[in-house]
């Protein structure tokens, strides 16, 4: 074996795919519709899950690699030297392998809905009865919203809009000459109709009911073939930020022009007739061959969620079981005002009630001891009770402040129009910093309590959104802490006005402040396990793609510090490499909820330091975002954050540990069987029933019954 020395961490084979590996991550999403123990529907929503998740990766990420081919940009990444060309032939031939078998699953899983008497047909299926109803239906509430649209010399091939369904239609006339028309699907019709049929449940996909009828638009003409097509267009267009007067403006344009972005995929439906080949559409959108799916099944799975919200009505135990959050442990049931003077708070999202972080700004909207509020928003939801308390507080005559982050990928629209409402609201809005996106969550509440002005500061990993809040994986920390409001306060002066970057006291920075913080605090673990043989890393994100980190932890795990990563996504680093990462472990959890919190733990001999992040060890989260990384000061919150990484790093039903070639595979060992998100929802509920109980002292989970896990779980990485 090479020694340390002569080992070249440049190595390409040392790496994944940064693209490559988001399509692993992919396939593990499809994964757990093949999970006998998730419920049926869930199942289903997984398929759907895969496929809006594929959309948005062609929409950004293969049109950015399309666009570099077609400038003939030929330089290689710089993990596994791979040019454009070369990552589009590896992305297609493993995403291909995905979509077989997310439409195989999709067609296990109609069969398995049978069961329970839930059938998918087609109008040529049906009885007379039901075939009656949906003529009718078609005549009446479909046929008007059609437009059929001739393409000839003087009917131009038309500028479909990006994701639509469209049906392509070859006729004759009546002297046998041939032409085409495409009939555009209308997006606001239900896409399922759903026929009652006494103890059934029959549904048919609209636009096998307007395919079926679709001679009502051609009369006269005989029609010769249909089938139904996709196109996803390029979303990733070029924010024009220089200059800009004001950037509102520009992203309003950017907005029109990403509805007609270049085609990168075109979908056809070849249920009905696998010789399609979309020869005539290839040429008009301007794309090759490998850019063609042919689908054995309806286009656009994301249908999926409409049909389990309807039949998860009658049939309530096909779907998990409902969970409603717990109040914060760390409140006891206290004002989060009052509980915040007296120590740090921690929220554990969804396992915790969002509720109290929406308190938190609704309260200061209100007391008329708040003098002002400072806030960045990313994304929201669309109803945001956050919205209206900001709009309130101005409105009361508080200074608020709110940056509103209009380069939020997708999150675009429904950012300029809250931007609007808040600056008629007489809020101060800043649209956030020239080529950076502010993804950092942090809110500033001022308030004067007894002739003294207080800060209290929110930081968190997640978004400021009340319904991803009940799906995401979050943590956040309301502080009285004075350095790290004095750090707020300066974070917000430096983003709305015109200084110098702050020296922070508590708070660490991106651009570039926060991978020198990770890239020092690996330095000092190498030292400290130099020193005392007893390395410790543990770093839980949504993906690692930086090169400069991973060959820090390749330096690390060289010296024999044991690295433990918790990644959900995309993973640029391979472990268990002899002599580079072979202290190295990376474990993906995928399950019912989307793990979406940020921590780094670094041991350091004992003087242990954990942070809490907006930001994954990703380049562009380092060096071309604004973010926090945070420090955890209270003990107690450190130890709940131990329980949990330890929680995770024992899963074994719902993670998947990657191999040295990059492949994930199902954790197998002689542990307790233990799905990590399954069983803080349960210590949820028993906290629930103690309140309810009124118990003099509740149980509290991750702090009693595990509070020597984290120990446990040190011990045997030592010993890996």
């Amino acid at each position: 074996m090479e020694t340390n020395k002569t080992i070249d961490l440049n190595n390409k084979e040392y790496y994944n795919n940064r693209e490559v590996s988001w399509v692993a991550f992919n396939y593990r999403v499809i994964e757990e519709s093949m999970d006998m123990k998730n419920p049926l529907l869930e199942r289903l929503k997984f398929l759907a899950i895969a496929s809006s998740n594929l959309d948005e990766f062609f929409m950004v990420r293969v049109a950015g690699l399309k666009d570099q081919v077609k400038l003939n940009f030929t330089e290689r990444e710089n993990k596994t030297q791979m040019t454009p060309t070369e990552q589009l032939i590896a992305i297609d031939e493993k995403n291909r392998e995905n979509v077989r078998i997310q439409y195989e699953q999709y067609q296990k899983l109609l069969k398995e809905l049978e069961s329970f008497q839930v059938f998918f047909k087609t109008p040529d299926e049906l009885s007379p009865e039901n075939y009656e109803f949906i003529k009718q239906k078609f005549e009446f509430e479909i046929l008007p919203t059609l437009t059929p649209l001739g393409i000839d010399a003087y009917r131009p091939f038309p500028k479909l809009t990006n994701k639509s369904l469209n049906i392509f239609v070859d006729v004759k006339d009546t002297t046998g000459a041939k032409k085409s028309a495409i009939v555009q699907i209308p997006a606001l019709l239900n896409r399922i109709i759903e026929i009652k049929d006494d103890q059934r449940r029959v549904y048919v996909l609209l636009e096998d009911i307007i395919t079926h009828f679709i001679g009502r638009l051609f009369a006269g003409f005989e029609i010769l073939r249909t089938f139904t097509f996709r196109i996803t267009r390029n979303a990733d267009l070029t924010i024009h930020e220089d200059g800009a007067e004001d950037l509102l403006i520009e992203i309003e344009k950017f907005l029109k022009k990403r509805k007609s972005g270049a085609a990168v995929r075109l979908e056809i439906d070849v249920r009905h007739d696998p010789t399609i080949n979309g020869s005539f559409l290839t040429k008009e959108l301007d794309i090759e061959e490998r850019d063609i799916y042919k689908l054995d099944g309806p286009l656009d799975l994301t249908m999926l969620f409409q049909l389990a919200g309807m039949i998860g009505k009658k049939y309530p135990q096909l779907e998990f079981k409902p969970f409603e959050a717990a109040p914060p442990l760390a409140l006891n049931e206290q004002n989060v005002y009052k509980a915040a003077k007296e120590r740090d708070v921690f929220f554990h999202h969804p396992y915790e009630s969002f509720q109290p972080i929406v308190d938190f700004i609704k309260e200061a909207s209100e007391d008329p001891n708040t003098l002002a509020i400072k806030q960045t928003l990313y994304r929201v939801s669309s109803d945001s009770p956050i919205i209206e308390a900001l709009k309130n507080a101005a409105e009361s005559g508080k200074q608020v402040t709110v940056l509103v982050e209009l380069k939020a990928r997708f999150d675009e629209e429904n950012n300029v129009h809250w931007a609007k409402m808040l600056e008629e609201a007489g809020c101060h809005v800043i649209y956030g910093m020239t080529h950076l996106k502010t993804h950092s969550k942090i809110t500033l509440v001022i308030k004067r309590e007894n002739e003294e002005l207080v800060p209290y500061v929110h930081l968190g990993t997640g978004n400021y959104n009340d319904k991803t809040a009940k799906i995401y994986t979050d943590m956040g920390i309301i502080t009285t802490n004075k350095e790290i409001g004095q750090d707020a306060m300066n974070f917000f002066n430096y983003l709305s006005g015109y200084s110098e970057k702050p020296e922070y006291k508590k708070l660490h920075v991106a651009p570039f402040e926060i991978r020198d913080e990770f890239l020092d605090h690996i330095d000092q673990e190498i030292a400290s396990h130099q020193a005392n043989g007893n390395g410790l890393i543990i770093a839980k994100m949504n993906s690692l793609t930086d090169k400069a980190v991973i060959k820090k932890l390749f330096e690390a795990s060289q010296a024999g510090v044991k690295v433990n990563l918790i990644i959900r996504g995309i993973c640029c680093l391979k472990p268990g490499i002899p002599g580079v990462s072979e202290n190295i472990r990376v474990i993906s959890i995928v399950g019912r909820f989307l793990e979406h919190s940020r921590i780094y733990y670094f041991y350091h001999n004992g003087e242990e330091r954990m942070y809490l992040s907006s930001a994954d060890m990703m380049t562009r989260n380092m060096i071309k975002r604004v973010e926090i990384l945070f420090p955890v000061l209270d003990e107690a919150i450190v130890a709940r954050l131990k329980d949990i990484l330890a929680l995770q790093l024992n899963d074994n039903l719902k993670a998947r540990e990657q191999n040295k070639e990059g492949v994930y595979e199902y954790v197998k060992n002689d542990l307790e069987p233990t799905n990590s998100q399954e069983k803080l929802v349960q210590e949820a509920e028993q906290y629930k029933r103690s309140l309810v109980k009124k118990e003099v002292e509740p149980p509290r989970p991750m702090m009693s019954k595990r509070a020597r896990l984290f120990d446990r779980v040190r011990a045997r990485i030592r010993r890996s």
